[in-house]
């Protein structure tokens, strides 16, 4: 290739620019930027004694040309047009998916139709299956779409599941047979792919049982409430948890929403015991077949009270008692960020997981962003236990002090208080007849509202 030294290249480009500075004074400061920094480049060419004519070609012909009234003008690029995907033409399948979740970073699982501080699960799901062109779109309604149980903003969990309608790349015959499922859509490596590294998909049915629903055909919900330990009595915190186990009505351990209008607050716990976890963290494990709204913290938020010694395991039995506690008393939930729903357990079925499918590589990789997440934690951790010994180490001498009182609601600094006033001397909730009443009212009144603003005549110049 023919070549040339860089101090004639430099003399030549000395008399370009003195021959073209005229032109140079038509060009938008926006080309100057980038003429200048194509000059710059061919500057920092490597310092040696001949320079690739090939290299400087191409610089100067990407740089913006020296244009006149006389100048052609240039075919502007036509933007290509956007395919659209013809979901007519592709065969479907209904599976159930499970996944996990740490929920700190969300607005709870379920998909919300009004903006959210945060994404909720299901938005960033229903995203990732309509970016792939596995749904029509992010919406629930266009999929047949059915989740286990809901959860709250910060709440995790590790065994979710859904059920929905999904596009499939194999016939009505051929997703029968076990041996063909390494021949559809790689399902769960593709949202792996596509979810936040905090969310995700570890197992697939690809055969469902029959008329199967996430939400119906749910056994029970395996919960799991994780604290410290510190001064709690853990044995008078057992005696509490055995008296949620059984038929009873939980109206004063949830929270009311008019907005759902229940009025059936019974529901069957199957096991509530106090566990050690690990360390110094013991659980709350929970078994039930459903569960109201907040009532899982609801729960615990008593418990917490019966550890430290302010309420007796006997408060239980006298809030289940409605006769006596008609209204919940006003108290503080639990925190929401140590609540996993633990489990979702279902009839036999058949869930497959990643290694059962031949993309073992894929998979290595798609969790490879996970294990990142997982040791950012665990190293801050760490570092946030060196400064508690630092910062907390006159903790125990205060926790004794006058007036240093703190309510325990698992978030570690609790609700202080000079005086502890007792559940039955507290005000009290409205009643959810009431709460659900005023809720009608409010609907009716704004459902008046709008047929009012349509009834009135159009205002004509």
């Amino acid at each position: 290739m023919f070549k040339r030294t860089f101090s004639n290249m430099t003399k030549e480009m000395k008399q370009g620019t003195e021959i073209c500075m005229e032109k140079y004074e038509k060009w938008s400061k926006e080309d100057l930027i980038k003429r200048i920094q194509e000059l710059e480049l061919a500057k920092e060419l490597p310092n040696t004694n001949t320079v690739d004519v090939a290299k400087v070609n191409n610089i100067e012909a990407s740089s913006h040309p020296i244009r006149d009234e006389n100048s052609p003008k240039l075919e502007e690029s036509k933007p290509k047009k956007k395919r659209t995907f013809d979901f007519s033409k592709h065969n479907t399948r209904f599976i159930a998916l499970r996944f996990a979740y740490l929920g700190w970073n969300f607005s709870g699982l379920a998909f919300q139709f009004e903006p959210t501080p945060l994404p909720t699960i299901e938005q960033e799901i229903l995203n990732a299956l309509a970016m792939a062109k596995l749904i029509p779109s992010p919406e629930l309604d266009s999929c047949d779409f059915s989740r286990c149980g809901r959860t709250d903003k910060g709440v995790s969990a590790m065994n979710q599941v859904i059920s929905l309608n999904i596009r499939s790349s194999l016939s009505d015959e051929e997703q029968k047979l076990r041996e063909n499922d390494d021949k559809e859509i790689p399902y769960l490596t593709i949202l792996n792919s596509l979810l936040p590294a905090d969310i995700r998909m570890t197992a697939v049915a690809m055969r469902p049982p029959p008329k199967f629903d996430a939400r119906f055909s749910c056994d029970y919900r395996h919960y799991r409430y994780l604290f410290k330990k510190a001064d709690l009595d853990i044995d008078l915190m057992n005696e509490g948890a055995a008296k949620y186990v059984g038929p009873h009505d939980f109206r004063n351990f949830c929270k009311i929403d008019g907005s759902k209008q229940i009025t059936n607050y019974g529901r069957t716990i199957h096991s509530a015991k106090i566990i050690p976890y690990k360390d110094d963290f013991f659980c709350l494990d929970l078994k039930g077949t459903a569960f109201l709204w907040h009532q899982v913290r609801c729960m615990m938020a008593v418990l917490f009270l019966i550890g430290q010694k302010l309420e007796k395991p006997q408060i239980i039995d006298e809030l289940m008692d409605i006769d006596k506690y008609p209204n919940r008393p006003i108290y503080e939930m639990a925190n929401d960020v140590p609540l996993v729903l633990y489990d979702c357990v279902f009839p036999e079925m058949e869930w497959l997981t990643p290694m059962d499918f031949n993309n073992r590589n894929k998979l290595f990789r798609s969790f490879a962003g996970f294990k990142g997440l997982a040791m950012d934690h665990q190293v801050k951790s760490q570092i946030t236990q060196i400064m508690q010994n630092i910062v907390m180490k006159d903790e125990a001498q205060l926790l004794h002090s006058p007036g240093c009182g703190a309510v325990n609601v698992g978030n570690g600094s609790g609700r202080n208080f000079t005086n502890y006033v007792p559940l039955e001397k507290r005000d009290v909730l409205q009643t959810f007849e009431v709460i659900n009443a005023k809720h009608r009212e409010k609907k009716l009144r704004k459902l008046e509202m709008s047929r009012q603003d349509t009834e009135l005549p159009n205002k004509t110049n």
